[in-house]
């Protein structure tokens, strides 16, 4: 058997995983390894690359086909990456970096997944291997996901999504597009949910890889479980439990069978829930996966802990309860917050007061923690990117009208805001803790004001206020309202940005420095502005029920104002915290900005304040 002949077994093996075709992978690799095993060649590097290549394949065929196979899988990707490095083949040794990280995963050991993974991207950015890359940091948003830091799982998911869908590897595009509809899912955002799973099964139907097509099939009941729609939920866990079976996937049958136990628990069916959540609990024991038995113990115990169950224990709720506590503890998971509140009334139920306490302030720290409003804010803002990229290609003629809807609410709302809107939202009130705060006025407008009449008044403010306009959009602020000849605007909401002062300092220098009027009026023109700047938390929102406004309050828009109001003509006017916050989220930023003392005056409402005057550095 040549190399080449080797070499295209292993590209079968390569090609079945991708199928989900695991028992035909592991076959080709088998073949592949028994061969070199028992054969010397001449050319011994090349030997052990194959060997390795060929190993990977079984690594990465075990651990997605479960089964308890997560040791057999960590060992063929040691070995893997042991011949790797004796070949001295940078690509393979990444590759095998990669195979370790996901076994650790599988083994439920994240913080050694996570560090493989850190080192697998590290080699392949050395190496400028985009789609390495793009897949290591969407496998590492997996363990992201799984360990509850969603953000972080976004981010990743976000970045690697592109690369796949440039190069057309729809395998891969197939995978991230089934991760982000799980964290949409998350956030409650269930038609975006649908929309992305969509997308995923259609692209698993044309691979052909059956075990996905059962997941999405499952993950798809499993939205429509979190909307109460039992009927459908059972419907679709039915048609992915018989794909299952057909291919003898014994973890993702453990999973199904937990969901339609939720779906039983949901409809009040407790006996029916408990013989589901048991046969669950026995499958999850039999491939030995850790973090499905935490889950299924802890369901079992939830049952026992209802008083409405006719087997009622509060003795068996508590052992199910602790040890699923216990287990997720150990693997680092927080997800699992709910059974923290149920052991707190069951505490409360018996008395029990400071273990009761105790429990609750845990549930808290990790219901907080998990559900991080910044996750949110992240996924409304990747969400509005994706829809404005896609705007011509999705919409279609029947759509028109609500085109023409959104258009107009885009002229007069944030985007987000809108969609917000759109999606049923009544109300809309949101505190943003960190944002920069810009005023600028026009120096002399009442005098001017006397002297022109009422259209050719309209005529300036409207040329300043288009440029304010196209400056601020330029530099990522967001126009709120403008009062007489007053403009108003803020950096930081309602999408968060993280260098929101050096935004608003770039913004407001553009202003005062790139101004002109070529028009001709009836007298001469010479405008000046004075701008404050600001920054603090803000609370914003909508008010108003016919005519829609977005709109900014608290201590921060007051002391902005007041910057503007207190500046000198020509010149930007900021605050000490607005110093602050530029030198802390732009470090690099003082190189061409410079702020020169004005000293501590008097402002009007705020007392003595030191304040400052930001400029261009010569």
């Amino acid at each position: 058997m040549t190399n080449n002949h080797i070499q295209s077994l292993i590209d079968r093996a390569q090609a079945e995983n991708y199928k989900g075709n695991f028992l035909e992978s592991e076959y080709f690799a088998t073949e592949s390894i028994s061969f070199l095993r028992s054969n010397s060649t001449e050319d011994a590097g090349m030997s052990h690359l194959l060997l390795s290549r060929a190993l990977c394949e079984l690594a990465f065929s075990f651990r997605k086909r479960g089964e308890g196979l997560g040791n057999e899988s960590l060992a063929a990707a040691e070995e893997a990456y042991t011949l790797a490095l004796e070949a001295g083949s940078r690509i393979d040794i990444a590759h095998t970096m990669a195979a370790i990280a996901g076994s650790y995963h599988y083994l439920s050991d994240y913080s050694l997944s996570l560090e493989w993974y850190a080192k697998a991207l590290e080699m392949y950015e050395e190496l400028g291997d985009t789609v390495g890359i793009a897949k290591i940091k969407m496998y590492s948003g997996m363990t992201h996901k799984t360990l509850g830091d969603y953000q972080r799982a976004l981010q990743n998911y976000s970045e690697s999504k592109p690369i796949f869908e440039e190069l057309g590897a729809m395998a891969l595009l197939a995978e991230v597009s089934s991760e982000l509809a799980y964290i949409y899912k998350v956030i409650g955002s269930y038609d975006i949910t649908l929309e992305f799973y969509g997308r995923s099964l259609a692209l698993f139907q044309e691979i052909g890889n059956s075990r996905m097509i059962a997941g999405i099939t499952a993950n798809i009941g499993a939205v429509y479980m979190e909307q109460n729609d039992s009927e459908k939920a059972l419907e679709y866990f039915g048609k992915a439990f018989t794909i299952l079976e057909e291919i003898g996937d014994k973890h993702f049958k453990a999973v199904i069978t937990w969901n339609m136990g939720v779906v039983y628990l949901g409809l009040l069916d407790y006996t029916a829930a408990m013989e589901y959540f048991k046969r669950s609990l026995a499958m999850y024991e039999l491939i030995d996966l850790q973090g499905g038995i935490a889950t299924a113990t802890g369901g079992i115990g939830e049952i026992y802990a209802n008083e409405k169950y006719e087997g009622y224990d509060a003795v068996k709720a508590e052992e199910y309860l602790l040890k699923s506590i216990a287990i997720n503890d150990k693997l680092g998971l927080k997800t699992e917050y709910d059974y923290h509140f149920i052991l707190t009334e069951l505490y409360t139920r018996q008395k029990r007061w400071e273990e009761a306490f105790a429990m609750f302030k845990t549930y808290h720290e990790l219901q907080k923690e998990v559900q991080n409003e910044q996750v949110k804010k992240q996924a409304d803002k990747l969400e509005n990117e994706r829809r404005t990229a896609e705007q011509e290609k999705l919409l279609a003629v029947e759509r028109a009208l609500a085109t023409a809807t959104n258009d107009i609410l885009a002229n007069i709302l944030p985007q987000t805001i809108t969609n917000r809107l759109l999606q049923g939202e009544k109300k809309i009130a949101d505190t943003h803790e960190n944002v920069s705060v810009l005023f600028a006025d026009i120096v002399g407008f009442t005098q001017l004001s006397s002297q022109l009449p009422a259209g050719e008044l309209i005529d300036i403010l409207d040329i300043v206020f288009t440029q304010f306009d196209t400056i601020c959009k330029k530099h990522g602020l967001e126009k709120i309202k403008t009062i007489g000849d007053a403009y108003m605007a803020v950096c930081g909401a309602p999408v968060a940005v993280e260098n929101h002062a050096e935004h608003a300092a770039l913004a407001a220098l553009e202003m005062l420095e790139n101004f002109t009027i070529e028009q001709k009026f009836s007298v001469p023109i010479d405008l000046d502005f004075r701008i404050g700047l600001h920054s603090g938390s803000v609370v914003a929102g909508i008010i108003g029920k016919n005519k829609y406004s977005y709109d900014l309050w608290g201590d921060a828009v007051n002391t902005a104002s007041r910057m503007e109001s207190h500046g000198e003509e020509g010149k930007i006017h900021v605050s000490e915290e607005f110093m602050r916050a530029l030198s802390l989220s732009s470090p690099s930023s003082p190189s061409s900005l410079r702020f020169v003392e004005r000293g501590e005056m008097a402002i009007k409402g705020k007392g003595t304040m030191k304040t400052y005057f930001l400029e261009h550095t010569i």
